[in-house]
């Protein structure tokens, strides 16, 4: 399976098992094992550290404590059409982690936005100033 240019996964690293599909399906379910049960280790696989650290770190159901994905895949009534649904997920999933988030620069507000801010500090306590109990004896 290829991740990117750089990043590339051995099909032996990828454990894929047929069994039987659960729900309704008539006769043929009890008799054809069409669902599909994807094992892949992260520890053990040839992934960058970075990028398994990342994946250890998602808090994702499919992803065991020991550090194997498990994906269940039972949409398809075909085999094949259920493989290619879970490598797809284990797909996703890896390329979710790969994606590392844009570091935030902090800016400073602008002269304008500084002054605007102020200006409504100040109508705002005017406001509030009124409010106040009036005195009798400044009458």
């Amino acid at each position: 399976m290829k991740l990117s240019d750089k990043i590339q996964i051995p099909e032996s690293e990828i454990e894929i098992s047929a069994i039987g599909a659960r729900g309704p399906g008539g006769q043929s379910v009890n008799k054809s094992a069409t669902a599909v049960h994807l094992r892949f280790d992260i520890h053990g696989s040839s992934l960058p550290d970075e990028l398994k650290k990342r994946l250890m770190a998602e808090n994702d159901k499919r992803i065991s404590r020991s550090g194997v994905v498990v994906i269940k895949s039972m949409r398809f009534r075909s085999l094949e059409a259920n493989r290619e649904d879970a490598l797809q997920r284990l797909y996703m999933l890896i390329r979710k982690a790969a994606v590392t988030a844009k570091p935030r620069k902090p800016v400073k507000p602008g002269p304008a936005a500084r002054r605007r801010r102020l200006e409504s500090k100040t109508r705002r306590s005017r406001i509030k100033s009124l409010r106040g109990k009036i005195d009798p004896s400044r009458e």
